[in-house]
């Protein structure tokens, strides 16, 4: 946990609204998931937090990427990450995306039955498989609904699998990804058994990947107990992807008070909202909040919006909180999955400096936007 001190520290030498984060505590999820999980692959899903320093320890300790853009491709080939180390997936690749991909020698997670006649030759294959659940999650993180864009039916399985035969690639077996922040452990034992009942169609197979998206507090032994039983039907090698189970706790965003009124509720206003945070609005959820100036008297409860001139421009609701004073330091934590890469420029805001604390020490691993990058890319195009 990085020490309240450094906090204040971090915002007086960087500013704010400012993404901080620990490094220690990326180290001890990272463990905890390999604990849990024993020997199986693991691919980071870059899409939670795609700093490039933290994809730089990841991969210095051995740890593979998911990615699922052009953008994210290069990011696991900036940092020397190729062939088995990284993985491509996503329900709508672009021609760009199989191109970089093949340089790489990556894998590819085929979505649909006509993806097989997109893949680059020769190509590494997972199938990802749909299996119809309804799981303990906003219903935009929910993946492997039946309603949802990912994934074939579990009827479409073998003979997507063997249309990757015939077509001379080599059908490594099957993957899932139910959706992100599940709470229920049960969920991934349902899928994965789902997955299971697939193994008198499709024989053994090498390799099962049975994604991430496990809530912080999840059971994860018994999710790795489930997931190793599926393993084993086919034969196969168990590989995982977890994203924001990797960061979450390790982020923090710094964000000051601006001001405060009274309007039937009481409204804290800070210098950060949906453009550096977006979760609270999108999903509606829920990072705790702390104070990080000294108050007297009793708390009250307080919502703590943003600047934007929307409605839905809230970060919390609801806090107990000591006295707002301007300039007061906010502390909003488990904010470092789907935080700084989900944040925007709407506004003509710039988008938050990230810092990382590491042995004692910070390090800016992300420089604060200047007004004119924002619109660099636009100049002389008249």
């Amino acid at each position: 946990m990085i020490p309240r001190d450094q906090l204040q520290t971090a915002a007086e030498r960087f500013g704010t609204p400012l993404y901080v984060y620990d490094a220690a505590e990326i180290d001890a999820a990272l463990g905890r998931v390999q604990a849990a999980f024993g020997g199986a692959r693991v691919y980071y899903a870059m899409k939670a937090n795609p700093n490039l320093a933290l994809l730089r320890r990841l991969h210095g300790v051995g740890i593979g990427f998911e990615c699922v853009s052009g953008g994210e491709i290069a990011r696991a080939a900036a940092v020397g990450a190729c062939g088995e180390q990284v993985l491509i997936n996503g329900p709508a690749k672009l021609p760009d995306d199989y191109a970089a991909g093949a340089r790489l020698g990556a894998t590819f997670v085929v979505d649909r039955e006509e993806e097989v006649g997109l893949l680059p030759p020769g190509s590494r294959a997972l199938v990802r498989v749909n299996p119809a659940l309804a799981v303990s999650t906003h219903a935009h993180l929910a993946t492997g609904a039946a309603s949802s864009k990912f994934g074939v039916t579990p009827a479409q399985v073998p003979g997507t699998l063997r249309a990757l035969r015939a077509a001379g690639h080599t059908a490594l077996g099957l993957h899932v990804h139910i959706g992100s922040a599940i709470r229920d452990a049960s969920d991934f034992s349902v899928a994965f058994a789902r997955l299971a009942e697939l193994h008198p169609e499709v024989g053994s197979l090498e390799v099962l990947d049975v994604g991430g998206g496990w809530g912080l507090d999840a059971d994860l032994p018994g999710i790795a107990q489930a997931a190793r039983e599926a393993a084993s039907v086919f034969g196969a090698a168990l590989w995982v992807e977890p994203g924001r189970y990797l960061v979450a706790r390790a982020g923090t965003l710094l964000t000051r008070v601006v001001g405060t009124k009274r309007t039937g509720r009481n409204f804290v206003l800070t210098d950060a909202g949906m453009t550096e945070l977006l979760r609270p609005m999108l999903y509606g959820a829920e990072h705790p909040v702390t104070a990080l100036w000294e108050g007297s008297g009793a708390a009250e409860l307080w919502d703590v919006a943003g600047p934007a001139c929307e409605s839905g421009d809230l970060l919390a609701r609801d806090v107990p909180l000591p006295a707002p004073v301007p300039g007061g330091l906010l502390a909003l934590e488990e904010a470092g999955a789907y935080g700084a890469s989900m944040s925007s420029t709407y506004l003509t805001r710039p988008r938050p400096a990230e810092a990382l604390w590491e042995k004692g020490e910070w390090r800016l691993v992300r420089r604060r936007e200047a007004l004119e990058d924002l619109w660099s890319a636009e100049a002389g195009l008249d």
